[in-house]
């Protein structure tokens, strides 16, 4: 085993160590299950079905849900309550599209409601380290669904995580060889998926996003290589001809899609190719965040209609749709899934047909809605707390009351009064 490889996995030594020394900043916690807690005078949509339980109790347990109750069940003497009033629970949110690579970017997502990550390119496996502490219980923050290194021709600054990469930063990654070599290095360094591309960035001002990068074939060895491992692709996509060749060449979810066509839209409908749009990276193009460059403003006022007209008519076909916002929850970001969402049923989404693409369906998307996504006995305890029915008012997701992560209450700021 290679030095520069070992070093790679040694990045979760690190940040294992960054959680101790910070501590105050980014709690542990404490390697403690999660004690019982009874959620009572609670509304619950499941994220399953539209149907609202009135006055439910939700009984958590080991940090699972453990049972739900709808008639009357009274809490044991000296358990932990939490009342919420009327208010309502909602399954915690999914971001299936974050480049968080740090431990104060997991704090603001996970108080944000996101308490499920799936990243979309991470330099030095930071993800697959975070994963791992929260996994270990060291460290509260959202489940991460890893990528690690994005399988693009110019690999960058990823040269530097794996002396394997060496020959690949020189050559780049476009022949079969070099293709499977990248994919199996991210294998071998523990991802959940695989993350690739078909056209050019929209967040360089000076490149066209409609330029393809990769052929429907060399996304079919990527894909091919990925499910040797039993993984599944993620492709970034805004030009049309990409994004039908990431559709043909088997990509199980396809990012951005601004430029679809109304051919290839029918083709990802064939497919059951999942949509992850990220209104809310387009939406802020120039105007703060990530991507405040006044080139990136001019460019965001002809991407996002453009955008917006495929999650429009991607709904309207009933091609599935999932939130993500192509974040680093850094602290000048205001992209959140609770104003994806809303931008979702901005352009004709249903309701709860957007909540589900913040839970449920993105958890299906995924492979993890027998751990979370929904409020069911024995999924994880993955819960927040909103003062009004979202399902009235889409826009009550994003004044969150109480997030509750693995059964830990991370954020509680009920009840007001003394």
């Amino acid at each position: 085993m290679t030095c520069a490889y070992l070093e790679a996995r040694g990045l979760r030594v690190v940040l294992l160590a960054a959680t101790s020394l910070f501590g105050l900043s980014y709690p542990t916690v404490a390697q403690q299950a999660a004690a019982p807690l009874y959620v009572i005078n609670a509304n619950v949509l499941d994220g399953l079905t539209p149907r609202v339980m009135r006055g439910a109790t939700i009984v958590l347990s080991g940090g699972d849900i453990e049972r739900i109750d709808t008639t009357g069940l009274r809490p044991p003497v000296g358990v932990e309550v939490l009342d919420v009033q009327g208010r309502y629970v909602v399954p915690g949110l999914i971001d299936a599209h974050s480049h968080v690579n740090d431990l104060a970017g997991v704090r603001r997502a996970l108080e944000s409601g996101v308490t499920t990550i799936r990243t979309a390119g991470v330099g030095g496996f930071a993800d697959v380290g975070i994963r791992d502490l929260v996994k270990r219980g060291l460290l509260q923050g959202p489940d991460m669904v890893t990528t690690g290194i994005f399988v693009t021709p110019d690999i960058g600054n990823a040269v530097l995580w794996d002396e394997r990469l060496y020959d690949l930063h020189l050559t780049g990654v476009e022949t079969e060889e070099q293709l499977r070599q990248l994919v199996q290095i991210n294998i071998d360094h523990g991802v959940d998926w695989i993350k690739t591309r078909t056209t050019d960035r929209a967040g360089l001002a000076e490149r066209d996003p409609r330029t393809q990068i990769y052929t429907e074939r060399q996304i079919r060895v990527i894909v091919e290589e990925a499910a040797r491992a039993g993984l599944s692709v993620m492709v970034h996509a805004h030009g049309d001809a990409g994004i039908r060749a990431a559709v043909l060449g088997g990509a199980k979810s396809i990012e951005h899609a601004t430029y679809a066509s109304e051919e290839t839209l029918q083709l990802m409908l064939e497919h059951g190719t999942y949509l992850v749009p990220t209104l809310s990276s387009i939406s802020s193009f120039g105007a703060a965040g990530d991507y405040s460059d006044p080139a990136l403003y001019l460019r965001g006022l002809h991407m996002a209609p453009r955008r917006r007209g495929v999650v429009r008519r991607a709904s309207e076909l009933g091609i599935p749709i999932v939130t993500g916002v192509d974040t680093y929850y850094r602290e000048d970001s205001f992209s959140r899934v609770s104003r994806e969402v809303g931008f979702l049923v901005d352009q004709g989404v249903a309701p709860f047909d957007a909540i589900r693409g913040a839970t449920s369906l993105a958890a299906e998307m995924l492979g993890v809605e027998d751990q979370t996504g929904s409020i069911q006995p024995g999924l994880d305890a993955d819960l927040l707390v909103v003062d009004l029915n979202p399902l009235d008012d889409i826009r009550s997701l994003q004044d969150i009351l109480v997030v509750i992560s693995n059964g830990h209450v991370v954020l509680k700021r009920i009840p007001f009064e003394k």
